[in-house]
């Protein structure tokens, strides 16, 4: 394997263990298309980042995005909560609307700027070796995709440790949190803040698919194994980085996308262990009847 290689796997999974940590909590609250919705909503951010900025530079559209990713946070809560539509409605409503407005902006103008909707949603992973940054003098420091996913991991990680609890309960028991005067409000927009931080920061590396395919099919494993939150985070960190490192082994065997393999990888294994555990069961329940029969 190359140095180029290594770049890549680190990468990737530096950010499938992040999002696995996200979306694992993602599916217990019933939103895990929020990082679909994100990653789309967030392009007239990021046209108007570019407007006000004049640049392509990474820090106004990350802010801009990520701006974007907390609004359409709010309005799939409101629509939520004050038009009393279903959850997965006010999510399709807001991320198509928010989308479509992107799109337009583009076209309106594209005889102005270098901007376009491939460039700023579908990252390519398997550019992350070319993509280096720098100190002031000039000395490289490492891929700019190690750098980010090193600083969201942490970010996640201080924030679960700092507010696991709180998260927890409001993901399990809404009204029993606001009963006990927990502020349910806090949890949830600082909780999609948290969302649209890994997804605005993850999908520029490795494309709005792999980053949804992250956010959900590693949780979603996990979540078959076992009914105890602590050891399903650490089942779904551990497929995610499965996912990094059996992906790119693949792509380089059938010399195709990385992001479409390490996509593909985390669905085998979901339906993989969703098949040991039908399997598990009729052998439970068989047992089951046997031992009803003799007695």
């Amino acid at each position: 394997m190359t140095i180029e290689g290594l770049y890549i796997i680190i990468a990737a999974m530096l950010i499938a263990a992040s999002s696995a940590l996200v979306g694992s909590f993602l599916i217990l609250r019933k939103m895990s298309m929020m990082g679909d919705a994100i990653s789309h909503a967030v392009l007239p951010g990021i046209v108007f980042a570019f407007l006000l900025s004049g640049s392509r530079a990474g820090l106004p559209m990350l802010l801009g995005a990520a701006a974007t990713g907390v609004l359409a946070s709010l309005l799939i809560e409101l629509l939520y909560r004050k038009a009393q539509l279903p959850q997965d409605a006010s999510i399709g409503i807001t991320f198509t609307w928010l989308f479509a407005l992107g799109v337009i902006f583009i076209s309106s103008y594209t005889g102005q700027v270098d901007l376009d909707q491939e460039c700023v949603l579908y990252g390519e992973i398997a550019l992350v070796p070319l993509d280096w940054l720098y100190t002031g003098a000039g000395s490289a420091i490492a891929p700019r995709a190690i750098v980010y996913g090193v600083v969201l991991l942490l970010v996640v990680g201080v924030y679960l440790l700092l507010g696991y609890r709180g998260l927890l309960i409001t993901s399990f028991q809404n009204d029993f949190a606001a009963a006990l005067g927990i502020s349910t409000a806090f949890w949830h927009f600082s909780f999609m803040s948290l969302v649209s931080v890994t997804t605005v920061l993850s999908f520029e590396t490795v494309g709005a698919i792999l980053i949804l395919a992250f956010l959900v099919v590693p949780p979603a494993t996990a979540y078959l194994m076992t009914q105890r939150l602590r050891v399903m985070l650490v089942w779904a960190v551990f497929w995610g980085l499965l996912a990094a490192v059996e992906g790119y082994f693949l792509a380089r065997w059938i010399d195709g996308s990385i992001a479409g393999a390490m996509a593909s990888v985390a669905g085998l294994n979901f339906m993989g262990v969703a098949l040991v555990k039908q399997v598990l069961k009729r052998k439970k329940r068989a047992t089951a009847f046997h031992t009803a029969a003799v007695k």
